[in-house]
């Protein structure tokens, strides 16, 4: 599987505060961390997210709901899932409205990362 590094999605980040708008930078380098490290995490044999599709969700959801960076978390959430699935082949069917009524309702805390995936 192919991953998102942590340079890349800061590097991602930076691209998408310098069209859209918003506060460059971190708000917590340590959620950022645990973002970037939850979906790889597992214990003895069992692993949580064994899926492409359930850690691209998870790094998503981490990004939005760790709220690391001080401007632009559901940004690059969203971007994070898309990016991850397109990285490693997978084509995902949304409309544009879809996707931000998703990432919203993450935001918000009426989906869970099981929901999302």
């Amino acid at each position: 599987m192919k991953r998102l590094t942590r340079d890349q999605i800061l590097a991602y980040h930076k691209d998408l505060i310098d069209r859209h708008g918003g506060t460059h930078g971190l708000r917590d380098e340590g959620l950022f961390e645990s973002a970037l490290a939850a979906p790889y995490h597992g214990f003895a044999d069992e692993e949580p997210y064994p899926t492409i599709h359930a850690k691209a969700a998870r790094l998503g959801y981490g990004l939005i709901k760790n709220h690391p960076f001080i401007d632009g978390n559901k940004r690059i959430g969203a971007h994070a899932i898309t990016t991850t699935l397109e990285f490693n082949g997978i084509t995902a069917n949304y409309t544009e409205e879809e996707l931000e009524r998703t990432i919203l309702e993450v935001a918000s805390g009426t989906m869970s990362s099981e929901d999302l995936l």
